[in-house]
């Protein structure tokens, strides 16, 4: 090996998504909308999709390259289609280039229903506890008779 420190150049820059890949994360989460079909057949998956970036940064050329159908692929395509990219500048002059990137698409969470019972002994009833707004809940009685009591 020679002695000269080798300097660390990148040879072509690629283009950046303002922000970083955090910001670029962070909207395609705000602007991703479930399909109606992926959601009434319960899919989940993850759609890749390649695209080239202009050398004025506009998204262009967009195509799924492995979908999982349902909408999800169509709907992969319009959130890429509405990033704006910073251009890249390679020595100088401005380049297009090719990019891909995968959007997962995972059913939303639903919070476990919540049980409210009430135990009562005889002809005592007590309503179950108001359940709490916006969850899921459920109300059970349940009634002990004492057969001693007859």
């Amino acid at each position: 090996m020679s002695g000269k420190k080798s300097k660390d150049k990148k040879f072509i820059a690629m283009p950046q998504y303002p922000g970083g890949n955090a910001a670029l994360r962070r909207f395609i989460d705000e602007n991703l909308k479930y399909p109606q079909e992926a959601l009434e057949k319960q899919i989940e998956g993850t759609v890749y999709v390649s695209f080239t970036v202009s050398n004025e940064g506009n998204v262009e050329d967009i195509r799924a390259t492995k979908g999982i159908g349902y909408g999800c692929d169509e709907e992969a395509i319009r959130v890429i289609s509405l990033l704006r990219y910073e251009a890249a500048r390679n020595r100088g002059l401005k380049v297009r280039s090719s990019m891909k990137t995968k959007i997962n698409f995972r059913l939303p969470y639903a919070p476990a229903p919540v049980l409210n019972y009430t135990i009562t002994s005889g002809k005592d009833t007590k309503k179950p506890a108001e359940k709490p707004t916006g969850v899921s809940s459920y109300g059970y009685t349940i009634t002990f008779e004492n057969p001693e009591q007859g």
